[in-house]
């Protein structure tokens, strides 16, 4: 039972989703809010790409804090800073929408986890300035 909620309700929003208005500008979508159900509050669905270069001569992502033993085998207690490119379209080539900087630790024993804080920081189109932040 446990496993069936999250797979309904990812079932239902996408549902959902595939019924409603979208505007498209650029990277950011307006989407209709009387068929979300929503009054006075704005709605908008950003689809960019997070691109996280751990090599190479310009590294975005560096490691900051590493575990005193390295006995784990997800990398447990790596904490690394980034200021990473925000794209438009998959490719790194594509239009630079904005950065995220912050940070991301590994945050499990067992399995990949990340704890993750960073602000999206948008520098192109209608959301030039603005900022979001995700924990």
């Amino acid at each position: 039972m446990a496993r069936f909620l999250p797979i309904f309700a990812t079932q239902i929003i996408f549902l959902l989703s595939s019924f409603t208005k979208i505007q498209v500008h650029g990277y950011a979508k307006t989407m209709n809010k009387n068929l979300m159900g929503l009054k006075k509050e704005k709605l908008t669905h950003f689809q960019i790409h997070w691109h996280d270069i751990q090599s190479g001569q310009n590294p975005t992502s560096i490691s900051v804090v590493r575990p005193p033993t390295n006995t784990s085998t997800n990398s447990f207690g790596i904490i690394n800073m980034i200021d990473n490119p925000l794209t438009a379209g998959p490719e790194m080539s594509s239009k630079m929408v904005g950065r995220a900087q912050g940070f991301y630790a590994l945050a499990s024993q067992e399995e990949v986890g990340l704890l993750m804080a960073m602000n999206f920081a948008f520098i192109e189109g209608k959301y030039n300035g603005s900022s979001i932040t995700v924990l």
